[in-house]
Order: C-alpha cells, then sequence, then structure tokens
C-alpha cells in the first residue's frame, strides 16, 4: 500500500486540532492547511465532502534528507489528508517509504522510514 488511512468518529475541525498537537510535539509543524471543499465550491463547482490537505514539516528532517539529494525535495512537504467518506472521518498519507523507494537509496529509505513511523504515531494519538 502507499497509503497510510485510519478512521475516527470525532469530527474534521476536531481530528485536525488534536492532530496538529501531536505534530507539534515531535517537531512538525504545518504549513499549509488547504479546504480543498471550500475551493472548488468557490470556483462553482458542487463538492459536498470535508476534505483538507495539511502540509507539514519538520524543518530538521528536511533538511537532512535535502543535503543528502535534492530530488528528495519533490516528495516535500508530507502531506496528511483529513476528509470525511460514509460519514466518518479518515486521516491519511502517503507513506514517505513508498515515495522514497523511487531514489534508490539505502540511506534515505531509512531516514523515510523513521519520518514514516513518527507520522504514523501523530495520527494514531490523534483518533
Amino acid at each position: 500500500m502507499f497509503h497510510y488511512t485510519v478512521e475516527t468518529n470525532q469530527s474534521v475541525k476536531e481530528t485536525i486540532k488534536r492532530l496538529e498537537a501531536n505534530l507539534l510535539e515531535d517537531k512538525f509543524g504545518v504549513l499549509w492547511e488547504f479546504d480543498v471543499q471550500q475551493k472548488l465550491n468557490q470556483t462553482g463547482l458542487e463538492f459536498d465532502q470535508s476534505f483538507t490537505v495539511l502540509e507539514v514539516c519538520n524543518p530538521q528532517e528536511a533538511k537532512r534528507v535535502l543535503d543528502n539529494n535534492k530530488l528528495v525535495g519533490y516528495f516535500l512537504p508530507c502531506k496528511i489528508v483529513v476528509y470525511t467518506e460514509d460519514q466518518k472521518t479518515k486521516i491519511g498519507m502517503p507513506k514517505p517509504t513508498a515515495l522514497i523507494q523511487t531514489v534508490n537509496d539505502i540511506e534515505l529509505n531509512q531516514i523515510a522510514q523513521d519520518i514514516e513511523e513518527r507520522l504514523i504515531a501523530s495520527i494514531d494519538k490523534s483518533i
């Protein structure tokens, strides 16, 4: 699987609030919060489900991977999505380990594994 996705009974807003706090504990900050539903509706396209993309970054980790290989910057910042589907709130992300495989670098694979585990822990604490 290229992604990690879980469900929660919380609202999207509460989930995002908890997720941001959990990410911050591990020095990941939310750089940008993109409300896709709102943007689509503003452009006249009807989209009736909540769908928010959070772009998150840990500056130390970003520097570490960029120092190793600038192409990894194509995957930055990490994305975590919070959305509703079938009346459930879902939290998901593309797995850093799945993305980094394209670079074919053992050291970067290990860094990606560490980052992935930390992001999953933040997600799991948010449900």
